[in-house]
């Protein structure tokens, strides 16, 4: 998936007359924890504490461009998307529906509704979730926004251009990304080329999620069950061949960490950084301090993709030891 310099650059004018520029720190604590220097990107910085609204921003402003007879819209979602979705579609005063599977994270519902997007309940996955947000885009007429598609990249590929631009002097010789439905991962290599670096990029999913991972060394697509409890932002069963298409030109390797190590790593985000991280967002720490021995003494990136978990089970990943 390719953009011309103009493109990324029109997706930055688009995305920061909204929010700024996310922060990257290099914390001591991981440092000494990991062995390594290791930068954070903070896309839990975003004014839906997390990356995806940048694509929700470029998608809706090329949708209002070129479609302004669109004004209801119907997405699926675990919950970053559909927050994206809501706030970008209220911006154009454009009406959004969201389907999210039954036991979805409260606080993420909560944060959809707050956003005055319907919510439909539908499912026990994020995959009947999608399948049915397609039957009621075809019943009723709607306008289906996907959860992987070429304007939802260009827009996340403004968080990896402006990690890879404040580190231009000493780039990281590795960024992990976590991978749900592909957008972060396809971003990050858009921007990757774009920047002009050769810092290697390797994919993390969720060890109860396969999907991408069995892929990427099956080189080609193979669904997988879903049963993680902590990584709701990583449940994929199917992947999307769009994405597999990037992860397998572009990915140095794919990885697998499982809930324990995820649950390790948003602990060690809170003890060192005081940051919140959900599951999803903390997965490519968990996949740093897995290969520590391999990068130790070397510069490693990773990105803390979002900050939403419900209170709940943060408080209980946090009292585990």
């Amino acid at each position: 998936m390719r953009f011309t310099r103009e493109e990324i650059e029109a997706a930055r004018r688009t995305v920061h007359a909204t929010m700024p520029p996310t922060p990257q720190y290099a914390w001591p604590l991981l440092a000494e924890r990991l062995g390594c220097t290791i930068w954070v990107k903070h896309e839990n910085h975003t004014p839906v504490g997390a990356f995806k609204l940048r694509g929700g921003l470029t998608y809706f402003e090329t949708l209002a461009r070129e479609h302004p007879e669109v004004r209801h819209v119907i997405s699926a979602t675990r919950g970053n998307h559909g927050q994206s979705v809501g706030f970008a579609a209220r911006r154009h005063g454009i009406a959004a529906t969201i389907v999210v599977p039954h036991g979805n994270s409260v606080e993420k519902n909560a944060a959809m509704r707050a956003l005055g997007v319907t919510l439909v309940e539908h499912g026990d996955e994020f995959q009947t979730a999608s399948e049915h947000a397609a039957l009621l885009a075809e019943r009723d007429g709607l306008h289906r926004v996907p959860s992987f598609h070429r304007e939802l990249v260009r827009g996340v590929a403004t968080a990896y251009v402006e990690f890879f631009e404040a580190l231009t002097s000493a780039p990281p010789e590795v960024l992990f990304v976590p991978i749900g439905l592909g957008s972060g991962f396809a971003g990050a290599a858009a921007a990757r080329a774009h920047c002009g670096v050769s810092t290697r990029l390797v994919g993390v999913v969720s060890a109860h999620a396969t999907a991408y991972r069995d892929s990427f060394r099956a080189r080609q697509p193979v669904d997988a069950p879903v049963g993680t409890r902590l990584a709701d932002g990583m449940a994929c069963r199917t992947p999307v061949p769009e994405a597999l298409e990037v992860i397998l030109r572009e990915a140095d390797d794919v990885v697998a960490v499982t809930d324990d190590e995820v649950a390790l790593a948003m602990r060690a985000l809170f003890m060192d950084t005081h940051n919140v991280a959900e599951g999803a967002g903390a997965a490519a720490l968990a996949a740093a301090m897995q290969e520590q021995t391999r990068w130790h003494g070397r510069t490693v990136g990773v990105a803390l993709s979002g900050g939403n978990v419900d209170a709940s089970m943060f408080a209980g990943v946090l009292a585990e030891r």
